[in-house]
């Protein structure tokens, strides 16, 4: 595997990493905030050992390394370059639980199933590719009556912009396109 670039992200504690091959599977993320999270993928593991190293994101070629305040930016981006060009490419198995976790954990609850659908569409189309041009994601938490709940993910998990204008950016979108009603806040 190679690291094409290194590229900063909107977030000034992350830095995405392009690489020339998969690192999830098509159309799937997967995004860990601890390393009990990556108990079963040997190169989050090996991210999660850098001093300095905070959360991981993955999404098709490219991971997003968050990584502490106090973090020697260069040491972690040459140890997580050498620890990509020296991984042997295997997809992970995106999407699966953490042992002991909960399958049914990552799916959005309550609300309307046609309406979660419509609104996780528009994501998809709109806002999901423009937040992992950024070295980001969002999943749908859930829908309680005219309140979406979403979580950022990668970058945008802990960027100051993603919890005042990239939000009030999304909402504005689901209210033009699919209910003026509808709120989005973070979960």
């Amino acid at each position: 595997m190679k690291v094409q670039s290194i590229q900063p992200t909107p977030n000034p504690n992350a830095f995405k990493f392009l690489v020339d091959q998969p690192l999830a599977k098509a159309g799937q993320t997967l995004a860990y905030s601890k390393p009990e999270q990556a108990r079963q993928d040997v190169l989050a593991q090996g991210m999660f050992a850098i001093p300095g190293v905070d959360t991981l994101f993955f999404c098709d070629n490219f991971v997003t390394v968050s990584m502490t305040p106090q973090a020697d930016w260069r040491a972690v981006a040459e140890q997580v370059t050498r620890l990509l060009e020296s991984h042997a490419p295997e997809l992970p198995a995106a999407g699966t639980p953490a042992d002991g976790a909960d399958p049914l954990a990552t799916l959005p609850k309550g609300g309307d199933p046609a309406l979660l659908s419509r609104i996780n569409s528009l994501l998809d189309d709109r806002v999901r590719p423009a937040l992992a041009g950024d070295g980001g994601g969002l999943q749908v938490m859930g829908l309680e009556g005219k309140t979406l709940f979403i979580r950022y993910q990668g970058a945008c998990g802990s960027c100051p912009s993603s919890t005042s204008g990239t939000l009030m950016a999304i909402q504005n979108l689901l209210q033009s396109e699919i209910d003026e009603e509808l709120v989005v806040t973070m979960s």
